[in-house]
């Protein structure tokens, strides 16, 4: 067994403008200083997703194997209308075994204090039904326009790389535990 685990980093906004990717980047970034994690990152924006469950729509197919193949997950996600991206929310309703009994880290923000707070409270909702388990601790950039350099460039603080470190490091954990669990007794059977 690979003792590396695959990760895959999901960038869920796909407005004009969006400030995942530069977040996303940061992420992927910190965690390639990791030699247990390799992330194999999606940007939502990069697929038309159906506007109802079709699995043999051409997003679905090409965005299928990615999901299959990851033994964890972390979402960037932005907090919109106190909840999240309605392209997430398609995303994560086109598939179902893709999702069962892997572990989720969640890097949110968005403009107020809050930091996409809320948006990781509906996620931990939704992938509890697919008894996905959600990390206690999360990244969260609130206020995050004030994490921009004068020249654009994402630039948070000291606290963010310790609070990645941490949540990866819970990940890792539930990442492998729930790994030698479905190879003893797979899920589902």
């Amino acid at each position: 067994m690979n003792p590396q685990l695959n990760v895959t980093v999901i960038i869920s906004s796909v407005r004009e403008g969006r400030l995942g990717p530069a977040i996303g980047n940061w992420f992927v970034t910190q965690m390639a200083s990791r030699a247990d994690m390799r992330a194999d990152v999606i940007d939502l924006a990069d697929y038309e997703l159906p506007g109802s469950l079709s699995p043999s729509h051409p997003a679905v197919r090409s965005l299928q194997p990615h999901l299959a193949d990851a033994n964890a997950f972390v979402i960037v996600v932005p907090e919109y209308n106190r909840s999240i991206p309605g392209h997430l929310k398609t995303a994560i309703d086109c598939f179902n075994v893709e999702w069962q009994a892997k572990p989720f880290g969640f890097v949110s923000y968005g403009l107020s204090l809050a930091g996409g707070a809320r948006a990781v409270e509906h996620l931990r909702l939704i992938f509890s039904e697919f008894h996905a388990v959600g990390m206690k601790d999360v990244v969260t950039f609130p206020r995050v326009l004030d994490c921009f350099a004068a020249d654009g460039a994402f630039s948070p603080s000291d606290g963010s790389s310790s609070a990645t470190k941490l949540m990866l490091d819970e990940l890792a954990w539930w990442a492998h535990a729930l790994r030698a669990a479905k190879l003893i007794h797979p899920y589902g059977s």
